[in-house]
């Protein structure tokens, strides 16, 4: 039985209804619930019901019936015993002057057939159904209900079937997608969740157990990431549906069960202008030599702003760049540039160890996923110094505090080489927010920039970097502050005052300039 599910599904490949990851996806589901891989296809969403009947009936050189469309006579389907509808998988549905109508989900089953034109005493037809439809069909008989119309109880049948078997992870990662949210939060004793416009909405599902999250979990990795995860109780990693979209995802333990935060990626990179990024930020990007930074907190677009720049480089330079990321999140296409993407885990150990090698393969820019360790800063700082353009993301609140970040890093006894070695090498500090907007269509960045210019190099060197926010407040060429932007996206009615204040690093200020 199982290589006729299998056959099936090879052929409709092969006749170009579905294709191989599909078909992957579907013998998976297959194998965690059992069924028919075709009502499986037709439950995922992969092919229709007519498709289905339709290749079936041309492969089987026998007409096709959707019990769904169909009013069967109630005195029909007492032709036969109810123990013989069960066994053999049939279903009386018409009769005429040339014999009875015959559904069957294996129509070249000659022994059932035999039996039923003996049992009763007429000519049988054969018409092949969905396995799905021919279950329902059968449970509704067997629950002793009288019903008017066999078509309508086989519908609630499936539909009840459906509520009580849980989606599978295509069935979420879609719905992800359709909703436009950021992520998705899959977490045992709470439905699954979606985060929209940085607020967590439950799906209207039921609750999920430990078991539905680490079945999701499994299907989700290969088997060497689910080592990894086993190994050290979470696991980051990027993964590819041809005809949903590409998702990163972080597995991780919690209470003795598994959580699962899913981030719906676009494969298409974004410019600057979609992003509402400004252009200028462009002019840096193009620089050869140096270190530029986007910081800003988790999940605020550091990744797309980052991918976004890698973008403009690949586009408008000829020139060989190396990324190091943990995940790959966005693929990039080899442009004017070779972009040579390297996964951590997968294509080197670490950040650290991956950037110890980095200068045999011959990169004009190095991104760097994540800056999180001194060994990986000393490298890029070296980088930038000989030659090369350094892009990298810092987790910090804003332009100064990534200063402040990164030179925490090291003893102290190394501080004052890391601050003028920073001070030399750093071109820009790109910090944003994502700021809700007042229509409630998503959100805006809101952002701040530390140009390193000769007074900015001083203020590093001198450890003075917590004094740019008091002297140069009211905006200069070299520093812009977040309270100038939220005032900004506040006056152009783009977001509110509750929601500027929110994300202000001076509430005071902010009023002042922004009313």
């Amino acid at each position: 039985m199982d290589e006729k599910r299998q056959r099936l599904g090879e052929l409709l490949v092969e006749y170009g209804l579905i294709n191989t990851n599909q078909l992957k996806e579907a013998l998976r589901r297959q194998a965690q619930v059992g069924g028919q891989i075709g009502s499986i296809l037709i439950e995922m969403g992969y092919i229709t019901t007519d498709d289905l009947l339709n290749f079936l009936s041309k492969q089987l050189g026998v007409p096709s019936a959707n019990l769904l469309k169909l009013e069967i006579d109630p005195e029909l389907l007492k032709l036969l015993p109810l123990d013989k509808i069960k066994t053999m998988k049939v279903l009386p549905i018409g009769i005429d002057e040339a014999g009875v109508t015959l559904a069957m989900v294996n129509p070249n089953d000659l022994m059932a057939l035999n039996e039923v034109e003996f049992t009763l005493g007429r000519k049988v037809q054969p018409v092949v159904v969905p396995a799905a439809q021919m279950e329902a069909a059968i449970k509704s008989l067997c629950s002793g209900k009288e019903c008017t119309s066999l078509a309508e109880e086989i519908e609630k049948q499936i539909r009840r079937e459906k509520k009580e078997k849980p989606l599978g992870i295509i069935s979420l990662l879609r719905y992800l997608v359709k909703s436009e949210a950021t992520d998705m939060l899959l977490t045992a004793g709470v439905p699954p969740s979606i985060k929209l416009h940085n607020e967590v909405k439950r799906v209207p599902m039921e609750n999920l157990t430990p078991a539905d999250c680490e079945r999701y979990a499994r299907d989700m990795m290969t088997e060497r990431g689910w080592q990894i995860f086993q190994r050290k109780g979470d696991y980051d990693f990027a993964v590819t549906y041809p005809d949903i979209g590409r998702f990163r995802v972080n597995v991780y333990r919690q209470r003795h069960s598994v959580s699962i935060t899913i981030r719906h990626v676009s494969e298409i990179l974004p410019t600057l202008s979609e992003l509402n990024i400004p252009q200028w930020l462009e002019e840096f990007a193009l620089r050869h030599q140096g270190l530029i930074i986007i910081s800003g907190p988790a999940g605020h677009g550091k990744t797309t702003t980052l991918s976004a720049l890698i973008d403009i480089i690949n586009t408008k330079r000829r020139c060989n760049i190396v990324t190091l990321e943990d995940p790959i999140e966005y693929l990039h296409k080899h442009k004017n540039s070779n972009v040579n993407q390297r996964e951590i885990g997968i294509d080197c150990e670490s950040f650290a160890s991956g950037l110890k090698h980095v200068f045999r393969q011959d990169p004009d820019v190095i991104v760097i996923g994540e800056l999180r360790d001194p060994e990986s800063f000393e490298i890029a700082l070296h980088a930038a110094d000989t030659g090369h353009l350094v892009l990298s993301t810092v987790h910090a609140s804003n332009t100064t505090s990534t200063v402040e970040r990164i030179i925490d890093m090291f003893p102290s006894k190394k501080e004052a080489l890391i601050r003028s070695k920073m001070a030399d090498s750093l071109l820009l500090i790109f910090a944003q927010k994502l700021v809700p907007r007042k229509d409630g269509k998503g959100r805006i960045p809101a952002y701040e920039k530390l140009v390193n210019t000769y007074r900015i190099k001083s203020f590093i060197r001198e450890a003075k970097t917590h004094q740019i926010r008091t002297q140069m407040q009211s905006g200069t060429e070299d520093f812009y502050s977040f309270d100038l932007c939220l005032a900004e996206l506040y006056r152009q009615g783009l977001i509110d005052m509750e929601q500027a204040l929110r994300f202000a690093e001076n509430e005071e200020y902010l009023r002042e300039i922004a009313l």
